[in-house]
C-alpha cells in the first residue's frame, strides 16, 4: 500500500480543512497515479473533493467513526477493516486527511510527496519522512516550477518495516 501526499517546506499539509497552496502540476500527478486504483479516505477530506463525492476512476474506501450514505463509495471504520478490503489488491493509495494518514502510514510501504517550496500556515502535518530513521527519500525528482512556486515530485521507500 501506498500514500499519496503534498506538503509544505514544514511538512504542513493544510489550513481549516483547505490546501493553502493547489498545484495544477500536483492535481495532475494525483491523479495519473491514483487513476484505477482504491483509495483510502477520511470523510472530512471527501467532503472537499468537488462537490464533496468520491473520485471517479477509482474504489472509494472512507474511513469513518459514523455511518454516512455516500453513493459510490464503500464504508470502512478501522485501519483493519480497510486493510481487508484492500486485501489482494495490486494498487492502493492512502490519500488523506491526517488522521487517515496517521491510522495507515505504519502499514504503507511507499509514499509519493510532492514537496511544495512555500510555508503558508498549516493546521495539519504529514509526518516528517526526512526525519523518521524508517523511510528513505529513494527518488528525488528535478526541481519544477509553476506560478513562481517551486515543487518536486519524491518517492519514500519504508526501509524497515514494523509489522
Amino acid at each position: 500500500m501506498d500514500a499519496i501526499v503534498a506538503v509544505y517546506e514544514d511538512w504542513g499539509i493544510g489550513a481549516e480543512g483547505t490546501q493553502p497552496v493547489a498545484l495544477s502540476a500536483d492535481r495532475r500527478y494525483f491523479r495519473e497515479k491514483t487513476q484505477n486504483a482504491w483509495v483510502i479516505v477520511g470523510r472530512k477530506t471527501l467532503g472537499d473533493f468537488p462537490g464533496g463525492r468520491p473520485l471517479p476512476n477509482r474504489v472509494n474506501l472512507v474511513l469513518t467513526r459514523g455511518n454516512p450514505e455516500i453513493p459510490g463509495a464503500r464504508i470502512v471504520h478501522s485501519p483493519g477493516e480497510a486493510l481487508a478490503a484492500v486485501a489482494g489488491q495490486k494498487a492502493v493509495f492512502v490519500i488523506g486527511g491526517a488522521s487517515v494518514y496517521g491510522a495507515m502510514l505504519p502499514f504503507c510501504t511507499r509514499v509519493y510527496v510532492t514537496k511544495v517550496g512555500a510555508c503558508p500556515p498549516s493546521d495539519v502535518f504529514f509526518p516528517n519522512l526526512d526525519q523518521d530513521p524508517d523511510w528513505v527519500c529513494a527518488d528525488a525528482g528535478p526541481q519544477c516550477w509553476e506560478e513562481g512556486i517551486s515543487y518536486r515530485f519524491c518517492v519514500y521507500t519504508r526501509c524497515s518495516h514494523r509489522f
